[in-house]
């Protein structure tokens, strides 16, 4: 059997190999299509030594014009796509340019590959993992920039803020909680065990609709429940098992999510996206490389973690300088096309909306800007 750190470089490799200006050895799926093309830049380099703190999403971009569309020629399927396949600081990514693919063997080595078409591509069982080697693997995108959005409940969508549970009552009535307290739920808790602590924050508002579609949440801290309400009794017994803020009564609960995906990767989305950037994370009138910003997509308009979007700026109307009009008023009006300036990585997805990881800006992003599906 093949050493193990040998198959999965090659399966990453192939997530960077066979890649040429206007063809491919491999037919990527349908559900992964996109009109990007997937094709070298002009200045790509000859090779790239990986290092630690190297993305493959960085990898990409200093080889192809779209970094983004990397799994396009592998021909993966919705569940392949979300099995490792990593690559390792110390390995060179070689670009063939006689061939136009990529390679972990130097062009003209004879190494495995160096043969005519595309290498073989070795395909991994869903079930092969290996913790160690992951922890080394080089990752997607920056996983340190979206690592605190990954667990804390920054959405709460409409539907859930009016159903929410919440602290009633806390022991021997304390007005501040801390870990190790009991507090008193009341509301339906649908069975979870585990819920995180949040307090209403700002609103969201869709700025195509002008209607609020959820709002931001301040996480508070977690709690788990000791005793379900008994017969006569209208709340439920929790624990407080820990705080990042101050948590007392009045405040909402929510189950705590499943464990994140954290194998992210990136491919167009499902079905065409059209949408805007709702927020900037903290409030801020400005967003650039590596911060999150919301759209006002979700699950039920097709998004899913790993989909990425193309970031323009809402093409301006400005008057045609050959129409004067009367008195300066009254004359025609010309719509500029939208200017792209960058990418949007989405990592996580709610029901009416989405966070993204801002990538490859040109541009400040603000809020109102188009996020749509690549072209």
């Amino acid at each position: 059997m093949k050493n193990f750190s040998t198959v999965v470089a090659r399966a990453a490799a192939a997530a960077l190999l066979a890649c040429a200006a206007g063809a491919s050895a491999q037919t990527p799926m349908p559900a992964l299509s996109a009109t990007a093309a997937c094709s070298f830049r002009p200045d790509a380099p000859d090779k790239h030594v990986v290092v630690k703190g190297d993305t493959l999403w960085d990898i990409s971009g200093s080889f192809l014009r779209n970094p983004w569309c990397w799994p396009q020629v592998w021909g993966m399927n919705r569940d392949e796509i979300r099995n490792p396949h990593w690559i390792y600081p110390g390995q060179t990514i070689w670009f063939d340019r006689a061939r136009g693919r990529l390679s972990l063997q130097q062009p003209g080595s004879g190494g495995a590959g160096d043969g005519r078409g595309a290498p073989p591509l070795t395909r991994l069982s869903p079930q092969v993992r290996s913790e160690g080697l992951a922890r080394d693997a080089v990752p997607a995108i920056p996983a340190g920039a979206i690592e605190p959005y990954l667990t804390q409940p920054l959405v709460v969508e409409a539907d859930e803020l009016a159903g929410a549970p919440r602290i009633a009552a806390s022991q021997e009535g304390r007005v501040y909680l801390g870990e190790g307290d009991r507090v008193y739920v009341h509301g339906a808790i649908g069975g979870e065990s585990v819920f995180q602590v949040f307090r209403p924050g700002a609103t969201l508002t869709d700025p195509q609709t002008g209607l609020v579609v959820a709002h931001e949440a301040a996480f508070l801290g977690t709690v788990k429940l000791v005793k379900p309400a008994a017969p006569g009794v209208d709340v439920h017994t929790f624990q407080v098992v820990d705080t990042v803020q101050e948590m007392g009564v009045g405040d909402l609960l929510v189950p705590a999510p499943p464990t994140p995906v954290r194998n992210y990767m990136p491919h167009a989305p499902l079905q065409p996206i059209d949408g805007r950037v709702m927020s900037i994370y903290a409030g801020v009138t400005y967003a650039g490389q590596s911060q999150v910003v919301t759209v006002n997509r979700g699950t039920v308009d097709g998004l899913d973690v790993g989909a990425v979007l193309q970031l323009y700026h809402l093409g301006k109307t400005v008057a045609d300088p050959r129409s004067r009009g009367f008195l300066g008023l009254g004359r025609q009006q010309l719509k500029l096309p939208d200017e792209q300036y960058g990418s949007l990585f989405i990592f996580r997805v709610f029901k009416n909306v989405s966070y993204g990881l801002v990538m490859q800006v040109t541009a400040p992003v603000q809020v109102g800007d188009v996020a749509k599906s690549p072209e």
